[in-house]
């Protein structure tokens, strides 16, 4: 399949596991896709549900349907002098991606939740975290990113800035971004990973 598609930053694919017979479905993203061997890795946040079940019960040999999804992946041209993320658990692993992919570039990113024990692929030298609690759905985070973001912008010439929560939170910096800061479409990405309920 890898040796098919290729590979690049946040490559997912659209898993579909039995529910009560009727298919259940969800997207994750691939983790060190390695075309040569034809192997990657896929992380669960354990949770309720039947995607989270399944992922408890399996074992090596298991199968389970998958389509493969995800345009390419395509860094903004120039190369940004910093990357600029909002991300939570659920975007974790496509963070990583990216920062792989952006491996000399600085970056801010603002992480929704607690990051005790997750496995952020973060350079000290080069990137800064802010861990922000989840509070008021995700308008808390918003408002985080609105406050700094402005004048962060101002020093950075060839900014990019990725943005992959919950659908609702996802939008306000999105919007923000291109509207009030000018940033072009190109120069920001955004995508809801989840939808709050």
């Amino acid at each position: 399949m890898l040796a098919e598609t290729g590979v690049h930053p946040a490559m997912w694919v659209r898993l579909w596991f039995p529910n009560a017979g009727r298919p259940h479905q969800r997207a994750y993203t691939l983790v060190d896709p390695d075309p040569t061997t034809g192997t990657f890795g896929m992380e669960f946040a354990l949770r309720e549900g039947r995607a989270s079940d399944w992922a408890r019960s399996a074992r090596p040999g298991d199968t389970v349907e998958a389509t493969v999804q995800g345009a390419g992946f395509k860094g903004p041209e120039p190369a940004p002098t910093r990357l600029f993320a909002v991300a939570d658990p659920a975007s974790l692993p496509a963070l990583n991606s990216l920062l792989d992919a952006l491996d000399t570039t600085p970056a801010t990113i603002w992480f929704e939740g607690d990051l005790e024990g997750l496995p952020l692929r973060r350079d000290p030298e080069r990137h800064e975290v802010h861990a922000v609690p989840r509070r008021d759905a995700g308008r808390y985070l918003a408002e985080q990113v609105r406050a700094a973001l402005p004048e962060l912008l101002r020093d950075t010439p060839d900014p990019y800035l990725w943005i992959a929560c919950d659908t609702a939170t996802t939008r306000a910096p999105a919007s923000m971004a291109r509207k009030e800061l000018g940033l072009p479409r190109p120069r920001v990405h955004a995508l809801g990973y989840w939808r709050a309920t």
